[in-house]
């Protein structure tokens, strides 16, 4: 049946490798979303508590992957959308950092300003750019953040916004990318960061501005190939990070013990092979989707991760990233430190979507995609 839009309900039997997935695992990552408080914002689709009722009672079939299984059926509807899609990955780094500045360790990442607000429809000012997602409010009103080229030239440097000081300007350029990162302190502890707030401008793929130099090509600059040239390459580095013009802002994640997963988007755990970075106007935080991707074929000598054996399963969405937009396109966390980043930068497949939608909620849903497009 097609319905307005750019999905297509279909059947469970329709899903390629359905039968095949550990629904156990992903009803586990499922039912955080059952410990949230309901929201307004709607980047959320929370399950309803009926819904949760029946996953929790599910779970507590030790060992029942057939419980698992019918759980999904029973209580979601599938939409496929029609477009195949594109699915890459991504990992919690752990890297080389510093509380305080040292010469050793030149890479600051920095918090979050005050001030800095989302822009949207009903506070937009007259003539602000439209690929501009975020603002200052200061005594004259909103105005723009500066982007990352400014930054690097000292714009925020009055404000002693520095975070802590990574070792390699090429990691923390990744940890912007990335979202957040486990750091190794040199007393031998470890500080976490996350996600606080970004400047609102445009993302743009530096990998993607050197293929279209003639630098290499899409399979030769993965993130690792790409860590590569820049590191072979300290001398147009710079100004190669500023063809980026947006920046991140971070924060100190407290609560979490170091070994537990980073923090997403909705506020939750990551789990590794199972969170989903997507869109949340066309995949709202909360939904399941299955990947439909083909098998991962690692380059010799890279470690295989067992969470990705398969890149067919059901995934959860509860993350975002600004390079992260539209219908059908995701990031599947691969875990932490630097095998899961090796694994990381070789995910870049076509990949089927399935979104499955509670029952009962199939109208929001369809609306909100409908408005997203």
């Amino acid at each position: 049946m097609a319905v307005k839009g750019s999905v297509k309900k279909i059947t469970f039997a329709d899903i390629n490798g359905w039968a095949d997935d550990d629904h156990v695992a992903a009803l586990s990552a499922f039912v955080r979303f059952c410990e949230r408080e309901p929201t307004f914002d709607e980047r959320f689709l929370l399950p309803t508590k009926a819904v949760c009722q029946q996953a929790h009672a599910a779970l507590k079939q030790v060992g029942s992957k057939r419980a698992a299984r019918q759980f999904f059926e029973q209580s979601f509807m599938p939409y496929r959308f029609k477009r195949s899609g594109f699915l890459t990955g991504y990992f919690e780094p752990e890297l080389l950092a510093s509380r305080d500045p040292h010469p050793d360790y030149p890479a600051p990442l920095l918090a979050k300003p005050d001030g800095v607000v989302a822009v949207n429809d009903g506070n937009r000012p007259k003539g602000w750019p439209e690929d501009i997602s975020h603002g200052r409010k200061t005594a004259n009103g909103l105005v723009p953040m500066p982007d990352r080229s400014a930054i690097m030239d000292g714009a925020l440097d009055d404000e002693k916004l520095e975070l802590v000081w990574l070792k390699d300007p090429v990691d923390a350029f990744f940890v912007h990318v990335q979202g957040s990162s486990r750091l190794r302190l040199p007393d031998g502890s470890v500080m976490r960061v996350g996600y606080a707030g970004k400047t609102g401008h445009p993302y743009t793929s530096i990998a993607r501005v050197l293929v279209k130099r003639g630098e290499g090509t899409p399979e030769q600059l993965t993130m690792s190939g790409l860590r590569d040239w820049l590191h072979e390459n300290p001398d147009q580095r710079d100004d190669l990070f500023r063809e980026n013009r947006s920046f991140i802002f971070f924060r100190e994640v407290e609560k979490e013990r170091p070994e537990d997963g980073p923090i997403g988007s909705a506020n939750l755990q990551l789990v590794a092979g199972r969170s989903l970075a997507a869109d949340p106007g066309f995949v709202p935080f909360g939904l399941p989707v299955f990947v439909s991707a083909p098998a991962l074929k690692l380059q010799e000598g890279t470690d295989r991760n067992d969470v990705i054996a398969s890149l067919a399963r059901t995934l959860i969405a509860d993350d975002s990233g600004s390079a992260i937009k539209g219908a059908a396109r995701g990031d599947l966390f691969v875990g932490s430190g630097m095998k899961a980043g090796e694994i990381a930068g070789e995910i870049r497949h076509p990949a089927d979507m399935t979104v499955l939608v509670p029952i009962g909620t199939e109208d929001v849903f369809l609306k909100r995609l409908s408005e997203a497009q």
